[in-house]
């Protein structure tokens, strides 16, 4: 069965057109590299506005069947930024680890990381995971989580995801 992965860029300007998505197609090319299962990518592009954010997530899970939802944009504490609020509030269960991972390792390279409020949470049988903009800022925070996140979806009852070992080493109990 093919996996469905939901990819969402929130951004004002992106979703004006005035402005190239450059998150989205950073995790869908993570996503190519480190998956060795069949998967279709399930794209969006919104305005940094709670309703469209939330109805994207809502849509993507309970609609288009993904078993892994990924955002990029709007974690930090400008005004506009809202997507943990959207996340939070579409998701039964909060998964506070990641974010606090993502955090920890994005220290290593800026200090401004401290500011960030990257998140994750599930809903029904998917996991929703909140990134950065920057591309760069994706894959690091992606290295991070990626190991953990095939083995959250078996535990939902998502799509089972198979990893590229060289790139990224899925860990799952043994017997798993």
């Amino acid at each position: 069965m093919t996996a469905r992965i939901g990819i969402v860029t929130v951004s004002d300007r992106a979703y004006r057109g005035v402005y190239e998505d450059l998150g989205g197609p950073a995790i869908q090319e993570y996503m190519s590299e480190a998956l060795t299962n069949e998967w279709t990518p399930e794209s969006v592009v919104v305005p940094d506005e709670l309703d469209a954010i939330q109805a994207a997530l809502i849509e993507l899970v309970d609609e288009r069947g993904c078993s892994l939802v990924v955002t990029t944009g709007g974690t930090g504490p400008a005004v506009r930024d809202i997507t943990p609020e959207a996340t939070e509030a579409v998701c039964e269960k909060m998964m506070p680890g990641f974010g606090e991972l993502m955090r920890q390792v994005s220290l290593q390279y800026v200090p401004t990381a401290i500011l960030s409020r990257q998140t994750a949470g599930v809903r029904g049988k998917a996991l929703i995971v909140n990134l950065p903009g920057k591309p760069s800022a994706i894959r690091d925070c992606l290295d991070a989580v990626m190991p953990a996140i095939p083995y959250c979806i078996d535990l939902i009852e998502g799509a089972y995801l198979t990893t590229d070992e060289s790139r990224v080493k899925a860990f799952r109990p043994k017997g798993k």
